[in-house]
């Protein structure tokens, strides 16, 4: 019987399956760590008093304009009541505030305020100097095709 690259046992995964899952877990590791600490140098500097978790809402609300509450919740994957938190501290900050939703006036929607979303645009900007810094001696195709990945990855995550 031909082992269709599985090792045997049934579960169609050989040892260069192994070892190829062993080096993306050990790759995505090492970009995750590094983007956590990234993600707090970057809330840091929107505004010293962020946390470092905070700065994903801030991308959110920036590509996405007026959400609930319950919308940045499940986009961040996260609870009803860490989510309200989070959210108390940005207005606290003056970079987000909080307006009647239209649809259901017992539900309230979130945006950033100019301050909010300038401070925020201004640290994104940078960082994406940053990025095409360092991919420089990249082929522009190979830029787009890690993006391609990435986000077929994270689509998977979601799901």
């Amino acid at each position: 019987m031909h082992d269709e690259g599985g090792n045997g046992d049934g579960g169609g995964v050989g040892a260069g399956m192994d070892q190829a899952f062993l080096a993306l877990e050990r790759e995505l590791t090492v970009l995750l760590r590094r983007a956590r600490a990234k993600s707090g140098e970057m809330a840091r500097a929107v505004h010293p008093d962020l946390e470092s978790a905070a700065y994903g809402l801030l991308a959110r609300l920036d590509e996405a304009g007026r959400l609930r509450a319950t919308e940045l919740a499940a986009y961040i994957g996260v609870g009803k009541a860490t989510m309200s938190r989070q959210l108390r501290a940005l207005e606290h900050l003056g970079l987000i505030a909080r307006e009647p939703d239209p649809a259901d006036g017992r539900a309230w929607l979130v945006h950033l305020t100019e301050e909010g979303r300038a401070r925020f645009r201004a640290v994104r900007d940078a960082r994406r100097v940053a990025y095409v810094r360092q991919l420089a001696d990249w082929d522009r195709d190979e830029v787009a095709q890690l993006a391609r990945l990435l986000h077929q990855l994270n689509r998977g995550v979601e799901g």
